[in-house]
């Protein structure tokens, strides 16, 4: 078995590939205090012939496993383009960053832009925006649809953003339009990230918890013009791909 490791700021995912490069396990846990700890546990009777990590925390595992490290970039390109051949650029939302990676015909990224500043265009701020008004992400990701007015929220900050979200809940603002106006604010952010970029081709992959959310792929779609697809496991993209950087290292040894 291959495994990839990928501790997010709020999740860490561990996904296991088998000979045939075919997902046979994957877990999402909570990422806090001595991770490595917790992964070293989860993988102590799995048969590991190698073991990659990315994301935030790759530097721990790889102090705790002696294991390669590869960068969220190359992770999420590879995981992505692993189960969808036909798209060149990959957006992904994480609960702290949200990227834009523009492919090569093999799968390897040839240029990205990153937006790690502020929470206000992350996942983080969808978790913080569905908590105010009582809802989880699901229902959240999902009224939206609802909406009849097309409110906005245009502080780049998640502090003073989420501000704006109290100040529409004092305003009797429904909880559709709100919904409208927190995803509206994101999906512009990566529209905007995005269209940087000269992309022929007419599908963009998804990934990263954010791809999970129906309404925020249905507005970036509007936006591009393009059509967003979820990747295959996306919030596992980039334990897949470091996943698959294991398969590839190992036989090249």
């Amino acid at each position: 078995m291959y495994w990839g490791v990928d501790v997010g700021s709020t999740y860490t995912k561990i996904c296991g590939i088998n000979e045939k490069k075919e997902l046979v396990e994957m877990s999402v846990i909570p990422t806090i205090v001595n991770q490595d700890e917790i992964v070293k546990k989860y993988l102590k009777d799995k048969d590991i012939k190698m073991l990659v990590s990315t994301g935030y925390g790759r530097h721990m595992i790889e102090e705790t496993f002696s294991c390669p490290v590869i960068s969220e970039i190359k992770a999420h390109a590879k995981g992505a383009y692993f189960f969808n051949n036909d798209a060149q650029m990959v957006i992904d939302l994480g609960g702290q960053d949200s990227k834009v990676i523009l492919l090569d015909k093999s799968g390897g990224f040839v240029d990205f832009k990153m937006n790690d500043k502020c929470a206000a265009g992350t996942g983080k701020f969808l978790e913080i925006a569905a908590n105010r008004m009582g809802l989880n992400l699901d229902e959240f990701s999902k009224i939206g649809f609802d909406a009849n007015k097309k409110l906005s929220i245009s502080s780049m900050c998640a502090v003073f953003a989420e501000s704006e979200v109290v100040s529409l809940i004092a305003k009797r603002e429904s909880a559709s339009n709100i919904c409208y106006a927190v995803h509206e604010s994101i999906a512009s952010r990566l529209a905007s990230m995005a269209s940087k970029f000269a992309c022929k081709s007419e599908i963009i992959l998804f990934t990263g918890g954010g791809a999970l959310d129906s309404f925020l792929v249905n507005l970036l779609s509007e936006k591009l013009e393009k059509t967003i697809i979820p990747s295959k496991h996306p919030q596992l993209t980039g334990a897949i791909g470091a996943a698959l950087c294991g398969y590839e290292i190992y036989k090249e040894i």
